[in-house]
């Protein structure tokens, strides 16, 4: 079980610092594992995420980072300095290029985002790519692979042809994760906790079904117990 909580990673998707706080609170030693991404580091979210990873927390900040090399590497720079655990930049090659000369020597755990879960094929073609998003993440974790990124954050539908793509030493790490009756909210591409664990998923993100539960301990436990079983 303590290493499914280092699996979990709570997205903490919440307008406001002091809401944030309150969830971090009622999960306690349940969850050690939290995403920030854009919603909470725009409201003093950046500040916090140092705050929680000095009090031990694992931190994935989500900021789907894309721009010219220097530009992304002068901010993965700064990210290493504030002790986070995990990033997330967009899979471009140049891009991750840049981002793993920038975070060399560091603890950080790079992450490739592929197709956003909330796309499916139309959305794929809308955006002006060739490729249906099944080929089109297993093209960016080719690419992930070959710019020595630390991981993959796809869809659990794609995780283990991912797994298979980058071995068993690269984090796939799979949001969309939906308990089986949960509503999908704008997700398309979901897939419940177990079968995530089973398709090869390192790292899990989940956020409503989680922070937006009347009893939240209860419900991280819950996704525990499915992950620890599967």
């Amino acid at each position: 079980m303590n290493d499914m909580r280092d699996r979990l990673i709570v997205g903490l998707d919440i307008p406001t610092v002091a809401e944030a706080e309150k969830a971090v609170k009622e999960l306690g030693d349940t969850v050690s594992f939290y995403k920030i991404g854009y919603q909470l580091a725009f409201a003093g979210g950046l500040e916090f995420a140092r705050d929680l990873a000095a009090d031990g927390k694992k931190i994935f900040l989500d900021m789907k980072l894309l721009d010219i090399d220097n530009t992304v590497a002068k901010g993965v720079e700064n990210i290493v300095r504030m002790g986070m655990t995990m990033l997330t930049l967009h899979a471009y090659p140049k891009t991750m290029r840049a981002a793993v000369e920038a975070a060399k020597g560091s603890d950080l755990c790079l992450l490739a985002v592929t197709v956003l879960t909330s796309m499916d094929e139309q959305d794929v073609i809308d955006a002006g790519y060739e490729y249906d998003p099944h080929t089109l993440v297993l093209r960016r974790a080719e690419q992930a692979l070959s710019a020595r990124m630390g991981g993959i954050v796809c869809s659990a539908e794609e995780a283990s042809a991912v797994r298979r793509i980058v071995g068993r030493d690269m984090a796939v790490v799979t949001p969309g994760i939906r308990p089986a009756g949960a509503d999908r909210g704008d997700q398309k591409r979901v897939v419940t906790p177990a079968d995530a664990i089973r398709n090869g998923s390192s790292h899990l993100v989940v956020a409503r079904p989680i922070v937006g539960a009347v009893d939240r301990r209860a419900a991280a436990q819950a996704i525990l117990d499915e992950m620890a079983a599967a």
